[in-house]
């Protein structure tokens, strides 16, 4: 099913699924996608869905309707556009499409880690491990090449991207070790551990760190809760627990 996510400036407002045959967008409280701005007009644009395929269209609104920037009056929505009405923006996302796809968001934002980063988060300060089968883990994180190691029983968890071109992209964080960002801007890992989730910086400007909920995490590992909203290389995602 395709959908709709409406974010302005960056931050995403809501999602729509698009699952009847006509959408209409606008500014007044009978639309479908209501867009409280003086910027959009009353009816500002019609989606009408026709078996796999969605059609915009501009119903003479005052400032116009832009796919991808340009200008237009009736548009055949492919899977990525950005619809902007006012100052708002609407991304088309299209499910089916989008999974025959290669993952922008992985390609640009997922990193291989080097073996300089997998010893970044050796040595980062991660809590003990609890105690299994009354037994205490005396040196702290479990063996593994990323010095912490999942657990069946651990609830899976993903992130979301909040901001930017990405908008609504998720990512499952089902490796042990998960690095993103941008090499020599700002990368962080998040490795996977029994006892949760733990970020760590890993690389980029000096003492320039991540933030969580819009506080650096500094050197040492800072585990992440849910609905916690990383800000990494100039993007924001929400990280959420299952």
């Amino acid at each position: 099913m395709a959908r709709l996510i409406l974010s302005l400036d960056s931050q995403v407002l809501a999602e729509y699924n698009m699952g009847k045959e006509r959408y209409t967008i606008g500014r007044l409280p009978d639309n479908d996608v209501r867009i409280d701005n003086p910027a959009v007009s009353g009816h500002h644009a019609l989606i009408i869905n026709i078996l796999n395929d969605s059609f915009l269209e501009d119903l003479n609104s005052t400032n116009g309707t832009y796919v991808n920037g340009r200008l237009i009056k009736k548009h055949a929505l492919q899977h990525g556009d950005v619809i902007t009405t006012g100052h708002h923006q609407l991304r088309f996302v299209d499910s089916q499409a989008g999974d025959n796809e290669p993952d922008e968001f992985e390609k640009t934002m997922v990193i291989q880690p080097t073996d300089a980063m997998t010893d970044r988060v050796r040595r980062a300060k991660l809590p003990p491990l609890p105690a299994a089968n009354g037994l205490a883990n005396g040196h702290g994180a479990a063996a593994g090449p990323a010095g912490a190691v999942g657990a069946p029983t651990l609830p899976k968890a993903k992130l979301q991207v909040l901001s930017g071109s990405f908008a609504g992209r998720e990512l499952e964080l089902i490796k042990t070790l998960t690095t993103l960002g941008r090499p020599g801007v700002q990368v962080a890992a998040i490795t996977r551990r029994s006892d949760g989730y733990y970020i760590v910086h890993v690389d980029g400007i000096a003492d320039s760190y991540p933030l969580v909920n819009e506080e650096p995490i500094g050197p040492k590992a800072r585990r992440l809760l849910d609905n916690d909203v990383i800000t990494l290389a100039g993007v924001k995602m929400g990280f959420f627990a299952a």
